[in-house]
Formats: structure tokens, sequence, C-alpha cells
């Protein structure tokens, strides 16, 4: 804990000094500061604007990385975490909240993730960033506008939207492991008030997955597709419509896990993370009266999904003529997913300069998912080929209103609430049947307050919640297996689980400007969870099965601090910097090293997959002749891997160059990520699995990308 509140003074008082008007750092006549407006709210605003934390990172920073899907940005915002246990990180924590995983149970995750309005929370291969403009990051809860779709926050990919001019953007990219990459933009008017934008895009990677068994470098590969299409049509200033069309096509393999907790893998039957997602959204904003608007948003998607991996990590023959011969056990598991959501979402606002606006609108959003579970049953010895089908229907009906007052010229007002709706329907075909309902609510109040031309305060308290849901494999391996009698009971017992709340309160500091060149932004928060849902195992050697339960209550806080300084013309730095802190009360969960012993209480220890710092630096110099170099420095501290054991991460950080020429039709970069190939982990386990060792609990690590190098070329028209 003193480490914490060491660091959290030494930020303060680094950020306090920055924005001082004092500051003799004066920029080059061409230095400017970007104005960055964030979409993913109720109404557009500047990001100095907003009474809240949002990280908004755009496309040059993506280029400069490198990057091809969001996980390779999530390090640059503080307090932002992901899991993979797949090809592609699938889920975020925010502030040490959110999922880590799914197997078989519907799953509601705490952090969202839309691409254009489209939700893809929990379908995390389709954040490619094809033509994406930028990447916005929301953290804390957004009760008011999203619901339950991000307690914890949000990330939300914005595409850039067709323009009246023609241009064409073609890219290309090699790398070291197999990288290739290629892709285009064309944007094209059709007539004066019609404009179409189209993207594509194919990459390919062996992966830094070794085989030895097979002999081969890719099966960890990746192979991803994105397709997009907008078109806008824009008959008046008023009026407004886009249809957006997305096609994500990621056939890629995964092959992660060693028993030996190395690069070098021995499965035999390699696993797969195939994900096809068909979408599309419109969008309609309309003045429909002299300062009133209408806007809606309706989206459509299906997504086929085939994700599955060798659950032994090895071959038959193993410990042939060892001493752990006859030990062995050969099975896999492989789950196919089939997605289909539709949503609507109608509002009223305001317009024009007010002392008073307002917001006023309803959402529906209807999600079926189905399971066809291919697996083996340790029910039986040995294991049986098994097949397990779930269906579940989840509808979400919601009404919401926010209100700005503008009390002075200096101080701002804004008060927002949602009401909604949850019913859903689950059945198995392990005969689980149920059908859990709720009402929640969440919302937020702010104040914000300038204290002068470049700076402003703000408070605030925002609420967000998630709904409850069933624990279907539990009951059915309690009904089915042989576990003894203690564990059924459990089992039973938690068959659904409680919806979510979270109260987030806020302090923050906001800094833009011009003459220094600097823009800063600074937030203190705690975020005090109840009925805290949290994912438990329960495992016996290879054999295990997962539930959901609630904790009594948990607590997250800390500081988040970002800062942008353009030095001079010549010379451009940022930063962030992340501290947190989280505990569980309340959260009894089995001990892996001796589950017999019953649950085992858990309070007072540290939430998963929420390290204590991280931080993000980056330096870029313009050198002569449109040429550039940029170095990125970034780390985090140790985390739990889970809730229900204690293995737990390294520290790491990461080194992260490139350089090249930008030119005003070629671009040129050659970068490298991960430049001192530092081993780091994105996922963790800890059970038994290596018949070598008869099984013994111990921690396996799948790991983060190692070092790697390419160059990447565009040429635009």
């Amino acid at each position: 804990m003193s480490r914490i509140y060491t660091n959290l003074a030494a930020a303060i008082a680094a950020i306090v000094a920055c924005s001082s008007p004092s500051a003799q750092a004066v920029p080059g006549d061409n230095a400017v500061l970007e104005e960055v407006v964030v979409t993913a709210h109720l109404r557009d605003l500047s990001l100095q604007e907003l009474p809240s934390s949002v990280s908004v990172i755009g496309q040059q920073q993506m280029r400069d990385r490198a990057a091809a899907h969001v996980e390779q940005l999530l390090n640059i915002a503080p307090n932002v975490n992901f899991a993979s246990g797949a090809s592609r990180a699938r889920y975020v924590q925010i502030r040490g909240v959110g999922e880590r995983s799914q197997f078989v149970d519907p799953v509601d995750p705490s952090v969202g993730i839309f691409v254009d309005d489209i939700d893809f929370t929990g379908l995390g291969n389709a954040a490619t960033l094809l033509d994406v403009q930028q990447v916005e990051v929301l953290r804390g809860p957004q009760g008011t506008a999203f619901g339950a779709s991000a307690m914890a926050g949000m990330i939300n990919l914005r595409s850039f939207a067709p323009q009246q001019t023609l241009s064409a953007e073609f890219e290309g990219e090699v790398s070291e492991y197999g990288g290739s990459m290629f892709g285009g933009v064309v944007n094209a008017p059709l007539s004066d008030t019609l404009a179409v934008r189209i993207a594509g895009s194919h990459r390919e990677s062996d992966g830094y997955i070794d085989n030895d068994f097979l002999n081969s470098h890719d099966t960890n590969n990746i192979d991803e597709t994105t397709l997009r299409a907008r078109v806008r049509w824009a008959p008046n200033d008023d009026t407004r419509l886009d249809l957006i069309v997305l096609h994500v096509d990621a056939d890629n393999g995964y092959d992660a896990f060693s028993l030996d907790n190395t690069r070098h893998t021995l499965s035999d039957e390699p696993g797969q993370d195939i994900q096809e997602s068909d979408a599309f959204a419109v969008q309609f904003a309309t003045a429909i009266a002299d300062g009133l608007s209408f806007e809606t948003t309706l989206t459509y998607g299906e997504t086929d999904s085939d994700y599955g991996y060798d659950e032994d990590w090895s071959y038959p023959g193993l410990c042939a003529g060892t001493d752990c011969d006859g030990w062995e056990y050969a099975s896999t598991d492989r789950y196919l997913r089939q997605v289909e959501a539709v949503t609507a979402d109608v509002r009223l606002l305001s317009e024009g300069e007010n002392a008073f606006n307002w917001v006023l609108g309803a959402y529906i959003n209807h999600r079926n998912t189905s399971l066809e579970r291919q697996y083996y049953d340790f029910a039986y010895w040995p294991a049986r080929p098994s097949v397990f089908l779930s269906d579940y229907d989840s509808e979400k009906d919601a009404l919401y209103a926010q209100v700005d007052i503008q009390v002075s010229d200096r101080l701002t007002l804004r008060a927002g609430a949602r009401m909604e709706w949850f019913e859903s329907s689950y059945d198995d075909s392990a005969d689980v049947d149920a059908n859990p309902d709720e009402r929640m609510w969440g919302g937020e109040l702010s104040a914000d307050f300038e204290l002068g031309e470049h700076a402003s305060v703000y408070a605030l308290i925002a609420r967000g919640y998630k709904a409850g849901g069933v624990n279907g494999e539990a009951l059915g391996k309690a009904n089915g297996s042989g576990l003894n009698d203690s564990v059924i009971d459990f089992l039973r017992s938690r068959l659904e689980y409680e919806s979510e709340s979270l109260t987030n309160y806020e302090l923050g500091y906001r800094l833009s400007s011009v003459e220094l060149g600097l823009s800063a932004r600074a937030a203190v928060f705690w975020m005090q969870r109840d009925d805290v849902q949290l994912k438990s195992w329960y495992n016996e050697g290879p054999a295990f099965v997962g539930y959901t339960d609630n904790a009594a209550s948990g607590d997250n806080y800390g500081l988040e601090l970002e800062a942008n300084w353009q030095t001079n013309q010549w010379l451009r730095l940022s930063a962030t910097v992340g501290l947190l802190d989280t505990e569980i009360e309340g959260f009894a969960a089995f001990d892996p090293d001796n589950p017999d012993a019953g649950p085992v209480d858990r309070s007072g220890r540290e939430q998963a997959h929420a390290p204590q710092w991280q931080f993000s630096t980056a330096a870029e110099l313009a050198l002569p002749m449109s040429t550039f170099a940029r170095i990125e420095w970034e780390g985090r501290d140790a985390f739990f891997y889970s809730d229900s054991h204690d293995a737990r991460s390294d520290s790491y950080t990461l080194l992260n160059l490139s350089a090249g020429y930008r030119g005003d039709r070629i671009e040129l970069t050659a970068w490298m990520r991960n430049a001192l190939d530092e081993d780091y982990t994105v996922r963790g386990f800890y059970f038994g699995n290596d018949p070598r060792d008869f099984y013994t609990n111990k921690a396996y690590v799948q790991y983060g990308e190692p070092r790697v190098a390419g160059v990447s070329a565009r040429y635009r028209f």
C-alpha cells in the first residue's frame, strides 16, 4: 500500500508541475493541439469537455505501432488490462473489473466492445483496426448511455465516415514470423449528397509458437480478412443517413499453452479460434423542429465461432517407457457458437447553445446464443466423447434521459439516468432450465467547473450494473458427475447468480493550453462494487468445472494521468500512468491444492487482472525531409490470473521502436514491437495437466508477442 501512495504523490506532483502557468517551455509556431472528439456518448463532445476518464488513440498512433487489432493498443490506456486464452484478446478489464474468459455458460461482460455502434462484446476477434479513425477507451460505468453493456467501461472503435472527396489508399506490410498484410480504402462521392467508402484487408502470420510434435511453426497462426463499406447520404446540413456493413473472417489457429511453459508445444490436435461475423448498422439523424433533433441507430449482427483446443497439450505416447506410463489422458474441447443480435436505439435531443439541454431515449436489444460443445466427459474413465447443447435468449429494454444545465459561465451540471428491464431464457441438454429476469438502474451526476481559460475540474458519481446469469455447466456436472456430495450440493445451490452493481466516485482535472503545447488529464477514483460476480473453479487434476459466484463487495480505487506535450515543432512527448488498488470481501472459493476442504474465504485479496501500476511513455522526433523516429516504453505490475487461485504474472516493461518517412502520398515505416524480446504473459491457469509430474498443480501461462520487426508502406492518391 505504501508504494501506491508514494507513486500517487509523485504522479500528482508531476502533473501539477507540467500544468503550472509558470512553465517555461513554449512550442514552435507550427505546433498546435489537435481537438479530439469523443463519439461514444449521447452527444459528441471534445475530449477536454468530458467530465469522465477517456483515452482516445488515433490512426497515426496505431500505424506507428503497426497495430492490427485493438489488443495491441490497450497498454496505452491507464488501468486497462486484457485476457487472451485465444488467438486474440477476447476480454478486457478496466480498473480491475472485467471477465477473462467464456467457456460453457452465458456471459454478460463488464466491458463492452463496440464497432461503429455494433455490439461485439465477447466477440473480440472482430476488433480489427482496418480504416479505424480512433479507438476510445471509456473508464468507469457508462450507466446512462450503455447500461449493462458497460458496467466497468467500454472500448469503442470508430471508422472513417465517407467524405465528398475522391481519394484512395493502398497499404502493404511484411514482418517476421511469416507476417504479411495488404489492403486498401477507396472514398468516392456519388453525388453532391451521397458518398461511399469501401475498405478491405487481409492479414496472415505463422504466429509465435513452434509445435515440436508436428514439426510445425503455424499452429497458432493468424489469418484474418476484414471488409467494411460505409455509405452516407446528407441531403442538407440537418439530415444524415449512414449505412455501415462489416464482414470479419478470422480463421486463426489456437495452440498457445505448453506443458513446459515455453513457446514450444506438443499438441497432436491443435485447436482453432475461428470467427465469422456479418453485421450492419443504419444511423439516421435529422432536425424535426427548431432546437429539436431525432436520432436512431439500428444494428443487426450474426457470428459463427469455432473455438477449441487440445486439452491435454500433448500426444499419445508422451509417457511411453517412463514412470508415468499409463497416466496419460487425451482429449479435445470445442465450442461451436452461433450468436444473433438485434438492437434499436432512438432518441430526441435538444439542439443549440442553450443553458438547458436534454436527451431522451429508448433502447431494445435482443440476443440469441446457441452452443454445441464437443468434449470429453471426465465423469467416466477413460473419458468419453460427449456433446453438450444449450440455447440462451436475452432481451434488454431500457429508457434513459440526460440533462445538462449551464448554471454559470464556469459551472455545468449534468444528470443522467437509465432504467433497464432484463429477461432471459436458458435451457440445455443436461436438463437445466432457468429464466433469470430483473429490473436494473444506473446513471450519473457530475459537476464541471472551469478554473480559467485553460483548466477545469469535475466531480462525478456514476452507477453501472450488469445482469445476473445461469451456471448451467455447474449444475449439469453436479447432476451427472462422480463428485463428492458436499461439492454437488455447493454447485446445485449456485444455479443462478445475482446481478452486480458498481458505483464510481471520481474527481478530475483537465488542462489544454495551445501556448504551452500541452494537454493533460488526471483523475482519482473509488469504485464500490456490490454482489461482485467472480469466476471460480473446482478441479481435480485435469477435470474441472467452472461457475460464477457473488462476493459480498469489492473496492477499486486509484489514479489515472494522461499528458501530451508538443515541446516544439520537432519533438512531441506523451505519457500515461495508472495506479490501482483493489480488494474483495465476502468471497469463498475452492483451494485447487486442497479441494476436499471446501470453499476457503478469500476476503482481503486483490482482484484478478488488476495490476497496481501501469505506464506508457512515447517520444517522437520530426527529422529533416519528412522523416521521423519514435520510441515507446510501457509496462505493468504483476497481477493475479484468477480470483480462485494465487498464481500471478510477473511485472514487465516493453520497448517499441519505429522510424520512417511521411510524405504527402507515400508513407514508409520500419517498426519493432517488444524490441528487447521481453517474455510476458497474457493468460494463466493453475491446475494439474502434466502426466510427467503426475498432474501436480502448477501455473500454466500463455505468452504475449515476442520481438517482431517489420516494414509497412502506404500510397495515397
